[in-house]
């Protein structure tokens, strides 16, 4: 029996130039039962919000250039607005700045807690990965935070002086001498109204990094990504429209963000994810020539 026989019938690549299936193996090599996954879900949760709560402290020493931060547009679009008086905000209540500043001081340790709460969620993931897929962890984790903080700052420069240009602009005096329409912005609202947005763009400025990791995964290709693209838009309107405020300016600067973020998906699904199938290759064909038939 030759050497490459030998190697052959035992099993060992090497000699007879078989590819090895050890690197399309997950590295864990037993697999984690159902309750296993649930104490290691508990773990990375309570490690993050452990975290968590140690940025909000830290963001409760900065509440006060926190709100200054946050509150130039408002300011601005006060001014432009040449309404009366300081720009100003309010409460109503003895407690009621207090729990403002406490929701601010959230928003300050979401921010700084992001890259451990995004390390937890890639390291929970993890353990199901491939050997090569687990190299891009760090990166993943890098780009989150980059991608969720980016988005939070594109909202306040873009989004914000417009929702607040909208909404102060209806201020002023009724029929030239009848009621005047005074705001008075509750700070509590005030830093609802700018979570919510924060949160949504930072939110929304992850999906190219979703896709990408779906792609990588072989979960979703970019054949599926183009087919899916007209309900795409239609969502990123209807998202638009919840979170922002209901003029058209406002809606647009969230959803036109999302489709070009779509499109980049796109791109590095293509370029970087696992290529479709054949199967998806002639359905995808098959329904562009129904569409051409159809239009």
């Amino acid at each position: 029996m030759s050497q490459e026989q030998a190697a052959a019938k035992s099993g060992s690549p090497g000699a007879a130039g078989a590819p090895s299936d050890a690197e399309e193996e997950p590295t864990e090599d037993k697999p984690m039962s159902f309750w296993e996954h649930l104490d290691e879900l508990r773990k990375r949760l309570v490690r993050s919000i452990l975290v968590f709560f140690g940025a909000c402290l830290v963001g409760w020493e900065v509440r006060e250039k926190l709100l200054h931060f946050l509150t130039i547009p408002f300011v601005q679009a006060w001014r432009e607005q040449n309404l009366p008086g300081n720009p100003s905000l309010h409460f109503g209540a003895p407690a009621a700045a207090f729990v403002a500043y406490f929701k601010l001081s959230m928003i300050g340790g979401a921010a700084l807690a992001s890259p451990f709460i995004f390390y937890q969620l890639w390291a929970f993931v993890a353990p199901g990965l491939y050997a090569r897929e687990k190299r891009y962890v760090i990166p993943f984790v890098l780009f989150s935070t980059i991608l969720f903080v980016g988005g939070g700052l594109f909202g306040w420069r873009a989004a914000f002086p417009i929702s607040f240009g909208y909404f102060l602009s209806m201020a002023g005096t009724v029929g030239g001498d009848g009621v005047t329409i005074t705001p008075t912005v509750m700070m509590g609202d005030y830093l609802d109204f700018v979570a919510q947005l924060l949160l949504g763009f930072g939110i929304i400025f992850e999906i190219p990094l979703i896709v990408l990791f779906l792609s990588l995964a072989g979960i979703i290709n970019y054949l599926q990504l183009i087919m899916f693209g007209r309900w795409f838009v239609f969502a990123a309107f209807v998202l638009a429209a919840i979170l922002t405020p209901p003029d058209i300016t406002s809606q647009l600067v969230m959803a036109v963000p999302m489709c070009l973020l779509y499109v980049v998906s796109i791109g590095l699904a293509y370029i970087f994810g696992k290529p479709p199938t054949d199967a998806q290759r002639a359905a995808y064909k098959k329904r562009k020539a129904k569409e051409v038939t159809q239009g």
